[in-house]
């Protein structure tokens, strides 16, 4: 009997133990997670992003950074009632400087690709695109389809997705630190690359910015759906978790498409009810 006690107790000594660990570990986690209490403390929400990705941030004629996904970062931060305060970097260093904690989260067109989702989370969608290819206007660069990118230079930055499947078809990568559009499509048009692999919406608003650009987009070459958001720090889910709550509302009271109409005169923070291809690095 009183070594059945004696065992009895034991049991219920190291469920308690059990316990206790398990509540000291889900107190340490939310003691770690000080994403939102730092931003309502600090009053301000630091934001990477490029100023260089147009319609999703660039500087306007006025010099004001401005964008798609930047005006939609100006309404979160509105909405938290604390000031925003945008650093500018290339995509590496935008995933950097959430590592870093130098920035709260990253805003300019991130999707989630398979290494970036081992350390980082994406906020709900405020994009559903597709992927294209700007070509040369007078021979599609010698382009029909992506099996057509054996040999040909494919411009970018280092590390995307983009690149990547360029790469894994044969192209020969030609890579940028942050350039601006006009360079990118002046490089397509005189040769010095062939092509650029990007987000549809963003080569269809690019091309027409700057129409003397002897560029397009290749018709009907269309793939990857796919769709972008904020980046953040796996870690900071307090943050993330409010800033879908904010997004949730602007999509429900109409915000999103507003925004989304003045940089794209179309809505697409609702889904394309276009079939697109859905192609695989290689």
């Amino acid at each position: 009997m009183n070594m059945w006690h004696k065992g009895k107790i034991s049991v219920l000594i190291g469920l308690a133990a059990l316990t206790l660990g398990a509540c000291g570990n889900q107190s340490s986690t939310a003691e770690e997670d000080q994403s939102l209490s730092k931003v309502e403390e600090a009053k301000t929400l630091v934001v990477a992003t490029s100023g260089t990705l147009y319609p999703s941030s660039y500087y306007n004629d006025s010099n004001e950074l401005v964008g798609y996904d930047v005006d939609v970062a100006k309404e979160v931060a509105k909405r938290l009632a604390v000031e925003i305060d945008f650093k500018e970097y290339n995509v590496d260093g935008q995933v950097s400087s959430l590592d870093k904690g130098e920035a709260d989260f990253a805003a300019n067109d991130f999707g989630l690709s398979g290494d970036r989702a081992e350390k980082f989370s994406l906020s709900e969608p405020i994009k559903y695109s597709f992927d294209s290819m700007i070509v040369r206007q007078s021979d599609d660069s010698g382009i029909a389809s992506l099996e057509d990118l054996a040999g040909k230079k494919a411009a970018g930055e280092p590390n995307t997705s983009y690149m990547k499947l360029a790469e894994s078809y044969g192209a020969e990568l030609v890579t940028y630190d942050n350039a601006t559009n006009d360079q990118y499509l002046t490089d397509v048009a005189n040769g010095r690359t062939d092509v650029i692999l990007n987000d549809y919406y963003l080569q269809k608003m690019s091309v027409a910015a700057l129409p003397d650009i002897p560029v397009k987009i290749l018709e009907d070459v269309y793939f990857n759906p796919n769709e972008t958001g904020f980046l953040f720090k796996k870690e900071h889910k307090a943050l993330l978790d409010k800033v879908n709550e904010i997004l949730a509302e602007m999509q429900s009271d109409g915000t999103l498409k507003e925004i989304s109409d003045t940089y794209f005169q179309t809505d697409v923070s609702v889904k394309s009810d276009k079939a697109i291809e859905m192609v695989e690095t290689k």
